[in-house]
């Protein structure tokens, strides 16, 4: 399994921006698919955003789907989720997470950082 500690997140104004960072530990990064999800207060975590091993495939929630941007650097051993145009229902922890294979379902994925908070105002 890989380690994995987000950073990045605050409070941020409606039509805002954030740069999440998810920073991971082990020489295997590269060969995980990572991903985001998140949970908002008595609601169930949900799926945001993955990408592949390599960047070659990514995919998004509808909801995020044109302002938010997953990318990875496997040099760095870390992923990103660039958060534009944020929305109050934004508002959550947000978690990076590694699967061994392309995912959308929290099931898959094995390791999971301890989140981190964003939360949008009106």
């Amino acid at each position: 399994q890989v380690q994995l500690v987000e950073s990045g997140g605050g409070l941020v104004q409606a039509g805002g921006s954030l740069r999440l960072s998810c920073a991971a530990s082990g020489r295997t990064f590269s060969s995980y698919a990572m991903g985001w999800f998140r949970q908002a207060p008595g609601k169930e975590r949900e799926f945001v955003a993955v990408i592949s091993w390599n960047g070659g495939r990514i995919l998004y929630a509808d909801s995020v789907k044109g302002r938010f941007t997953i990318s990875r650097d496997n040099a760095k051993n870390t992923a990103y989720l660039q958060m534009n145009s944020l929305k109050p229902e934004d508002t959550a922890v947000y978690y990076c997470a590694a699967s061994e294979r392309l995912a959308l379902g929290s099931t898959s994925f094995g390791s999971w950082g301890q989140g981190t908070q964003v939360t949008v105002s009106s």
